[in-house]
């Protein structure tokens, strides 16, 4: 049986202009960056080698990775985006250990289980994508309309994503683009790279789609590359400010 190789990365910077310190925000006793790191070292597959790994540029975080027996690398760079950040980071420490998929896991998701991410890499390492990422059937229209929330349009046919956007798609040309029949599908920022698309990406500079929508995926749609989706039923929800932590802490056991 083939054993593959597959790298998490979690950028975790310590300054937020809208949560400073949020890596270390404690969520049930626990700092949050904690949460992250231990769900995605608790996957286990016997065809699946998986090593997680935090990239950041503060001391303070780099300090409490180590306590808790934790694997980190500093990035100090100041970087656009996680994305940015995890590619310097491979670029440095990892590139010549033959990784078969390189997945980015934001420091700020701590209710990603490693169950979910170890699907995310097995859907990849069976279909020929150059990116994939994680995606939630919606059909509650409640935040249809929240352009924090990237809504994208994709094949369930193919596994394959056309296009993201934060604006509230698809249109519904009969409801005035409101609410219709059906579901909509709401993209978590999980991404699992082919090592020669990650370098590739970064290496590119912004697309005219991603600098109106502010959205780096739709570079790698403009560059030609395949993005692929693993739909998930986890409820996810990343914490952008103090008051989610109380949201997150209610969720989680």
């Amino acid at each position: 049986m083939q054993e593959y190789k597959v790298l998490v990365l979690i950028p975790a910077r310590f300054e937020s202009s809208r949560f400073p310190g949020k890596p270390l925000a404690p969520l049930k006793g626990k700092s949050m960056i904690s949460r992250v790191l231990q769900n995605a070292q608790s996957i286990s597959d016997s065809s699946i080698q998986i090593k997680a790994v935090v990239l950041t540029d503060d001391s303070r975080i780099e300090d409490h990775i180590k306590d808790m027996g934790g694997e980190v690398r500093r990035v100090d760079d100041d970087t656009v985006s996680g994305t940015d950040r995890i590619y310097l980071g491979y670029q440095r420490f990892f590139k010549e250990e033959n990784w078969d998929l390189i997945i980015n896991v934001q420091g700020d998701e701590p209710l990603l289980p490693g169950s979910e991410i170890l699907e995310l890499a097995k859907f990849h390492l069976e279909r020929d994508f150059d990116i994939c990422t994680m995606l939630r059937r919606e059909s509650s229209f409640e935040h249809f309309a929240d352009p924090n929330k990237v809504k994208t349009i994709f094949s369930e046919k193919t596994g394959e994503c056309h296009y993201f956007s934060r604006a509230p798609i698809p249109y519904s040309r009969d409801n005035s683009g409101e609410k219709f029949e059906g579901h909509w599908f709401f993209q978590a920022g999980v991404y699992s790279f082919l090592p020669k698309a990650l370098v590739a990406f970064c290496q590119s500079k912004a697309s005219y789609y991603e600098e109106i929508e502010k959205l780096e995926q739709l570079r790698a749609l403009e560059m030609g590359m395949r993005i692929g989706a693993y739909e998930t039923k986890t409820e996810l929800f990343g914490v952008d400010t103090p008051e989610d932590v109380a949201v997150v802490e209610g969720v989680l056991d």
